[in-house]
């Protein structure tokens, strides 16, 4: 075991009376930050060092409350070497719970742009590592953020929306087709190319939320689905929200890769998305009538 992650699970016993439970690089302890009669708190390390803490209980708390939970700053979660390194650094905060620095920020914003919650990624995926991570707005913390959208009583903190909100709002108003991947990563790769409205949900497949069906009333939406089953059952939940009130719906895949920012970054244009579905095509008759 790596040294911080031996100090945090004797801190976790020393706080809770109960030893972590585990293999040698992924344990379950009770959470230290609510009352937790049954082990919700996910402890890993990653391949460098840094642990990871994630609290699957109601609470959902954050690792900042997880950590002044035990009486431990913030930078025992990584190796002493990794701490230097870090100071030496910009004092941009960078940080994000998964011990990995941030490179991309995407900001919910409501209708007239005031920010909700936001999507934080970091700069390595996998051993655990999701890659992302959502956040909302905490003046009350060090960094402005608290690193969950969930309230101490487990719920939904925030008001969900579909991501750049203003824009998709002008798009339906000006009858511009509005596309539609599965991240923020895809949607930003679609809005650096001219002319282009580009929007998704937070926290990926399957999160689409129901009421985004408001927003799309006589929309023409262009929805380009990930060439996997998660992305075509999405596709196909997007469409089943949006048929009632959209005016126009393609369902359309990437002809380079898996998914847009893949296609677009092969050599692929805006317009050379492989058509796969038109479950309400666009009423052309109606338009020259």
């Amino acid at each position: 075991m790596t040294a911080p992650f031996a100090l945090i699970l004797q801190a976790l016993y020393d706080k809770t009376g109960d030893a972590p439970r585990g293999s040698a690089t992924q344990k379950s302890a009770r959470c230290p930050a609510h009352d937790d009669r049954h082990p919700s708190l996910s402890v890993g390390v990653t391949p460098d060092g840094v642990v990871m803490l994630t609290c699957h209980g109601g609470a959902r708390c954050s690792v900042q409350d997880v950590m002044a939970a035990l009486d431990l700053p913030m930078t025992a979660l990584w190796p002493a070497d990794t701490r230097k390194t870090r100071r030496l650094k910009p004092t941009v905060d960078r940080w994000m719970p998964c011990g990995h620095d941030r490179v991309a920020d995407y900001r919910y914003t409501d209708e007239h742009g005031h920010l909700l919650y936001g999507v934080s990624r970091c700069n390595r995926k996998g051993n655990g590592c999701q890659g992302f991570r959502q956040w909302r707005p905490d003046p009350s913390t060090r960094s402005g953020r608290r690193w969950s959208l969930h309230g101490p009583d487990g719920n939904l903190a925030v008001r969900l929306v579909p991501y750049r909100l203003p824009e998709v709002i002008t798009a339906v108003h000006e009858q511009r087709v509005i596309m539609i991947p599965e991240g923020e990563k895809d949607v930003e790769t679609l809005r650096a190319r001219p002319g282009i409205t580009a929007t998704c949900n937070a926290m990926g497949a399957g999160k689409w939320q129901p009421d985004f069906a408001r927003y799309f009333h006589g929309a023409d939406v262009s929805i380009i689905a990930d060439r996997n089953q998660a992305g075509r059952h999405h596709a196909e939940a997007v469409v089943a929200n949006l048929l009632p009130v959209a005016r126009s719906i393609y369902v359309l895949q990437a002809r380079h890769g898996v998914d847009a920012h893949d296609h677009l970054t092969s050599g692929g244009t805006t317009g050379d998305f492989l058509p796969v579905w038109a479950p309400k095509p666009f009423p052309r008759e109606e338009i020259r009538q």
